[in-house]
């Protein structure tokens, strides 16, 4: 009699022990298919907030809702089954207060069956953090390069390169990691900045345009699959160009379709014959 095969999901405090071990593997996932193709792969799916330009056509992540978050962090449950899952908290459902924070967080918690929720922010975002942490929701927190933030840095560029720069960064990773959480993504960060902050705090670094020497790291998956835009920024390395096969797929379809070759027969059902018995 063969065993059943029990499948036990990665947790947060398995990502948390990951620090200074072997690095950690994350994508980005914001349906079911796509869940199910990484899962198997990765310790943790991250549903970010980027949904809202690889999806949506979106310019940045500002106009992205807590109900749009909630249900793609459903669809990427309902494809996954090994990975960590952790949903992005958008723009202003949790920097008003950690009260409301609690509130939309606990939502995303209770309607996704997610682990967690990643927040972005440093000092000012520690007490929320705390506030989280303590009431029973683990927390990725995120320095560095914050995509919430883009039009008050003056757009997206990297930080670091200068000493008040570097000074935040480093005070802020160790705010959010006094303030509980437990690990940090560290996004477009000189390198030098992103080696330093990861020898400096205790929880794992996730880097994204940072450091090779980070505790992890994580793209966006339809970056490294060559189905997201033409532009390619410097931190992405692409391991397919899919596009083109799917910009073939859909020719040839079109062609059969407008020849009349599609559908076939094979592709059709046959009548059945109905009994003239009463």
């Amino acid at each position: 009699m063969s065993k059943e095969i029990v499948t036990r999901r990665v947790t947060t405090r398995d990502i948390r022990l990951k620090k200074a071990g072997e690095p950690v593997v994350a994508l980005t996932a914001y349906t079911a298919p796509m869940a199910r193709l990484l899962d198997r792969h990765v310790d943790l799916l991250l549903v970010g907030d980027s949904l809202g330009m690889v999806v949506y056509g979106m310019d940045t992540t500002i106009g992205v809702t807590l109900d749009m978050m909630i249900c793609h962090a459903q669809a990427v449950m309902r494809g996954s089954e090994h990975a960590c899952v952790i949903v992005d908290m958008p723009f202003g459902s949790y920097q008003e207060s950690p009260a409301q924070a609690f509130r939309n967080a606990a939502r995303i918690m209770a309607e996704t069956g997610a682990a967690g929720v990643k927040l972005e922010g440093g000092v000012e975002m520690a007490e929320t953090i705390e506030f989280l942490v303590t009431r029973g929701i683990p927390v990725f927190g995120h320095v560095g390069l914050k995509p919430q933030a883009v039009h008050a840095i003056g757009g997206f560029r990297a930080q670091g390169r200068g000493e008040a720069e570097i000074r935040q960064i480093r005070t802020d990773a160790k705010a959010v990691s006094d303030a509980g959480a437990f690990a940090v993504v560290l996004e477009g960060t000189v390198e030098p900045v992103a080696r330093a902050v990861t020898a400096e705090i205790p929880i794992p670094t996730i880097g994204i345009g940072a450091s090779p020497a980070c505790d992890g790291q994580i793209l966006v998956t339809e970056d490294i699959l060559g189905l997201f835009g033409t532009f390619t920024p410097k931190f992405v390395k692409r391991y397919a160009e899919l596009a083109p096969a799917v910009d073939g797929a859909v020719e040839q379809y079109a062609a059969e379709v407008r020849s009349r070759v599609f559908p076939g027969p094979e592709h059709c059902f046959a009548a059945t014959k109905i009994s003239s018995e009463h």
